[in-house]
């Protein structure tokens, strides 16, 4: 029994890196391609007002977009159950790009706020120190140096490529 859970373990936690290093990777550009959003005069005026939300407010504003997506998320698999796994995959992956980049964006208007509840402040540290140990060790195992092996030769071949195609 010890094994089965030890292999159920890694195999969970090797699902949360996968989806903690897509967020990672998407974090940053997809919070500043919603960013450049504010230059529109309604965005501005939206994000201060999000800006401007006490604490609880900054909760329920952080936890929306999820909350907003879940039922698209759901029609997704329904979509997938139902014989067309493509038009479920790619209306998931929209979904979570989507999300991600709306919670990403809210995070960093709304960190303030949400940092002023003492067990955010507390957890807070506690789940990114977590996160990042997590993807440490993804990015350190095997598989992922494998992969950017992979991805290293793929470059440097289609740069070969390209150079012949000119000449």
């Amino acid at each position: 029994m010890s094994q089965l859970r030890r292999a159920l373990r890694h195999f969970f936690l090797g699902l949360v890196a996968l989806l903690l290093l897509f967020e990672e990777w998407g974090w940053e550009p997809l919070a500043a391609l919603v960013g450049r959003l504010a230059r529109l005069p309604f965005w501005a005026w939206l994000e201060r007002q999000v800006c401007r939300l006490p604490p609880w407010g900054a909760v329920l504003a952080f936890a929306a977009p999820a909350l907003a997506l879940l039922p698209v998320k759901l029609l997704a698999l329904y979509t997938i159950g139902r014989g067309h796994p493509m038009l479920g995959l790619v209306v998931l992956l929209a979904a979570k790009l989507l999300g991600t980049a709306l919670v990403a964006r809210l995070f960093k208007l709304t960190e303030p706020a949400l940092m002023r509840l003492p067990w955010f402040a507390r957890w807070y540290p506690r789940w990114k120190a977590w996160k990042d140990r997590l993807i440490a060790q993804a990015r350190a195992s095997e598989a992922w140096l494998a992969m950017r092996r992979l991805r290293s030769r793929a470059k440097a071949r289609w740069v070969l490529f390209r150079r012949t195609m000119r000449s």
